[in-house]
């Protein structure tokens, strides 16, 4: 496993671009707009990692209600994996707890996400890249 991403929720990311890249100087790799899901998401190179703003695009998103409950900041931390299925698998047994089921997310990879009591209290993301065939 490796840190693929660190989600932060912003109330907007043309505002946010304004710290990230112009004055931390992260290279904007691409923005994409995930309508099912009410996300505007920027992806920012940080290394081998991103960072990912996450922006409410509609008032009942996670992201939304996130930010009315704590506000903008650190969201999760996304491990990447080989096998999503099978670290499911695998963790369920030792007694980790997930949020729904896998999907595909951001970037097309697929995703799940642990509940934070199964994690002392991090919303954790296990994600896995989809090859194309």
């Amino acid at each position: 496993m490796k840190i693929d991403h660190v989600g932060i929720a912003v109330k907007s990311v043309d505002e946010s671009l304004k710290f990230y890249r112009d004055i931390l100087g992260l290279e904007l790799k691409e923005i994409e707009v995930m309508e099912d899901r009410g996300l505007k998401i920027a992806f920012l190179k940080t290394g081998e990692s991103k960072i990912e703003l996450l922006e409410p695009t509609s008032d009942d998103s996670n992201i939304a209600k996130f930010i009315e409950k704590k506000g903008e900041g650190i969201h999760h931390l996304a491990l990447e994996v080989d096998d999503v299925d099978e670290n499911i698998e695998s963790m369920e047994k030792l007694g980790t707890e997930f949020i729904g089921e896998a999907s595909i997310g951001a970037g097309g990879k697929k995703i799940i996400f642990m509940h934070p009591k199964s994690t002392n209290g991090v919303l954790m993301e296990l994600c896995q890249s989809v090859k194309e065939e």
